[in-house]
C-alpha cells in the first residue's frame, strides 16, 4: 500500500468483491460509454446534402471510411503504445486523446466537406487506442470476467444510446448535421471526466489475482513476438475469425440508421437503443458467468464455445427473417446478441484467459491490438467493397448476405482455433512432464 493512495484506494482494497465490482465495472462502462459520444454519433446523420462535395462516393460513407481508416491504424499502433504504457499514465493518455478527438470533431463542423473527411480520420486515430487503456485498469484479476462484462456491455448498448442522443439534437434543432457530433460529444465530457477519475483510483491486483491470473506488465518486442510465435496456429485462425466479426459489426453499427430506414422505423431515434439494450444484458449475464470457471484453460474453451454459438445465432435468426418466422425487430435483436457473442469475448475475457495460461509476463492488451488492428482492416475491406463493387443489394439484404457467411466461416475457423490452441497447449503440459 502507498502513502499516496487516495482514500477511495485505500477502500477498494479491502471492498467486498460485490462492491468492487460494481465499483470498477460502472467505472470502465462510463469511461468507454463516453467514449462513443465522440465517436459514433455522426452515423445517425445521413449528410444528403453537403455542398460542394466533388467526388461520386457518397459522404457519409466516406465520413466512415475515413474514421475506420484512422481506427484501424490507431489499433496498429496500439499494439505497441498499448502494451507498453505504465499504469500510471493511463488516465492523461485517455484524457489526451478524446481531447483531441473533440477537437477533430469541431473541425469536420467548420471546414469544407473535403476536410471534414480528416477530420474524421483523425478522430477515429485518436480513439482506437482508448478500449485497450480502459481494460488495463480492469484486466489480470480474479472479477475480470464481471468487470469485462460490464466495459463490454457499453459498446453494445452505447453506440446505440449516444446515436440516439445524436439524432435527437438534430430532430429538436438544437444542432445541425455537422454540429451534432461535436456536441453529443461535449454532453458526455462531465461522464468522461468522472469515469476516467474513477478508474484512476482502482488499486492494481492483488497478490491472490496475480497467483491466479498470472502477475500483468508492460510488454517488450521480444515477449510480444514469443507470445504469439507460441500460439500462432490458434491466433492467426481466430484473429480470422474476428477480422469478419469486426467488419460485420462495424458495418451494422455505422448504417443502422439506413437499415431500420429499410425496415420501416424511419424517425425513430429510439430504436437505437431499445433495439440494443435486451443485446446488453444477455451478453453481459453470459459474459459474468464466466467467472465460476476457475481453470483458466478451461475458461478459454468456454469463450470459444459462446464465439461458436453467435455465429450459429447469426444465421439461424437471419433464415427465421427471410422465411417471415420473426419480425425485422426481433431479427435486429438476435442478430445483434448473436455478433456481441461472437465479437465479446476477443475483446477482453477471451485474452484475459489465455495470458492466465501462457508462460510469458505480459498484458492481454497486446493480443487484443493485434486482433482488433486485423479486424478494422477487414472492415474497411467491407466498406470499400459494399461501395464498390457495384453490389445492387440494398443495406438490409446486404447484411442478410454477410451474416450466413459469417456463420458458416466462423463456425469452422473458431472449431480450428480450438483444436490448435488444444494442441499447443497439451505440447506445453508434457514438455514439462518429468
Amino acid at each position: 500500500m502507498s502513502a499516496h493512495d487516495s482514500a477511495v484506494t485505500r477502500w477498494l482494497r479491502t471492498a467486498p468483491p460485490v462492491l468492487f465490482a460494481l465499483y470498477g465495472g460502472l467505472a470502465g462502462f462510463g469511461a468507454y460509454s463516453a467514449m462513443y459520444a465522440f465517436r459514433k454519433p455522426f452515423t445517425a446523420a445521413s449528410y444528403e446534402h453537403i455542398a460542394n462535395w466533388p467526388f461520386a462516393i457518397d459522404f457519409k460513407v466516406a465520413l466512415v471510411i475515413a474514421q475506420v481508416a484512422g481506427y484501424a491504424l490507431s489499433k496498429v499502433i496500439g499494439i505497441k503504445i498499448v502494451s507498453e504504457m505504465p499504469p500510471a499514465r493511463r488516465a492523461v493518455g485517455i484524457l489526451t486523446l478524446i481531447g483531441v478527438a473533440e477537437l477533430a470533431l469541431v473541425g469536420f463542423a467548420t471546414l469544407p466537406a473535403v476536410v471534414g473527411i480528416a477530420a474524421l480520420f483523425l478522430n477515429g486515430l485518436m480513439l482506437g487506442m482508448i478500449w485497450g487503456l480502459v481494460f488495463g485498469f480492469l484486466e489480470g484479476r480474479r472479477l475480470s470476467e464481471v468487470l469485462g462484462a460490464m466495459l463490454c456491455a457499453s459498446f453494445i448498448l452505447s453506440s446505440g444510446l449516444v446515436k440516439s442522443a445524436g439524432e435527437a439534437l438534430i430532430l429538436s434543432g438544437w444542432a445541425s448535421e455537422r454540429w451534432m457530433p461535436a456536441a453529443t460529444g461535449l454532453a458526455f465530457t462531465p461522464l468522461l471526466l468522472l469515469a476516467v477519475w474513477a478508474l484512476a483510483q482502482l488499486p492494481p491486483p492483488d497478490a491472490r489475482d496475480e497467483a491466479e491470473r498470472a502477475p500483468r506488465v508492460p510488454m517488450g518486442r521480444d515477449q510480444r513476438a514469443r507470445l504469439f510465435a507460441t500460439y500462432a496456429p490458434s491466433l492467426i485462425a481466430l484473429i480470422g475469425v474476428y477480422v469478419m466479426l469486426t467488419a460485420l459489426r462495424d458495418f451494422r453499427d455505422n448504417f443502422a440508421a439506413e437499415i431500420w430506414r429499410e425496415l420501416g422505423f424511419a424517425g425513430e431515434a429510439g430504436i437505437f437503443t431499445v433495439s440494443e439494450l435486451p443485446v446488453a444484458v444477455v451478453v453481459l449475464v453470459s459474459m459474468g458467468m464466466l467467472i465460476r470457471v476457475r481453470d483458466n484453460r478451461a475458461a478459454v474453451f468456454w469463450n470459444l464455445a459462446l464465439i461458436a454459438l453467435g455465429f450459429a445465432l447469426l444465421g439461424l435468426a437471419t433464415a427465421a427473417f427471410q422465411f417471415g418466422l420473426i419480425g425485422p425487430v426481433a431479427w435486429m435483436i438476435v442478430i445483434g446478441a448473436g455478433l456481441y457473442f461472437a465479437y465479446t469475448p476477443f475483446n477482453a475475457l477471451l485474452f484475459d484467459r489465455l495470458m492466465a495460461t501462457a508462460s510469458v509476463a505480459g498484458n492481454a492488451g497486446f493480443l487484443i491490438y493485434v486482433a482488433d488492428a486485423c479486424g478494422y482492416v477487414g472492415s474497411v475491406a467491407l466498406l470499400l467493397f459494399r461501395s464498390f463493387a457495384h453490389v445492387s443489394l440494398d443495406w438490409s439484404n446486404f447484411l442478410c448476405a454477410v451474416c450466413y457467411g459469417a456463420c458458416g466461416l466462423g463456425l469452422a475457423g473458431t472449431a480450428f482455433g480450438a483444436l490448435a490452441f488444444r494442441h499447443t497447449v497439451d505440447a506445453q503440459e508434457r514438455a514439462l512432464e518429468p
